[in-house]
């Protein structure tokens, strides 16, 4: 399920409000989008998760709540609440649920010439 349209400017909101873990799925909202990048809150069932894939730009995976197991060129990570981990550009990545999680994807473009 995807939750359609950014977030209202110079509102205050909790991030647990946005969005909810979905049985045997993933939920996701984009919050902002610039040409500099993007900000979208997931969340994600224990067990699901996202397949290996790469990406052209780096991101930053920050973790709201759950556990998330990463996988980052063959080598595994977890990230807890509280802590960030950059997926660098065209590098193999995956990541599944340990526990049901909330998590940021932050994508950073470039800026064009």
């Amino acid at each position: 399920m995807t939750t359609s349209g950014t977030i209202p400017a110079g509102e205050t909101l909790r991030l647990a409000d946005l969005i909810a873990p979905t049985d045997g799925g993933i939920a996701s909202r984009v919050l902002a989008k610039t040409s500099g990048g993007n900000v979208t809150l997931f969340a994600i069932d224990a067990g699901e998760g996202l397949s290996e894939h790469t990406a052209p730009v780096d991101a930053l995976v920050l973790v709201v709540d759950g556990t998330i197991a990463l996988t980052i060129g063959g080598a595994p990570a977890e990230a807890v609440p509280g802590t960030i981990i950059r997926l660098p550009a065209n590098v193999p990545h995956g990541l599944e649920a340990v526990t049901k999680a909330r998590m940021l994807l932050i994508m950073l473009r470039e800026p064009k010439a």
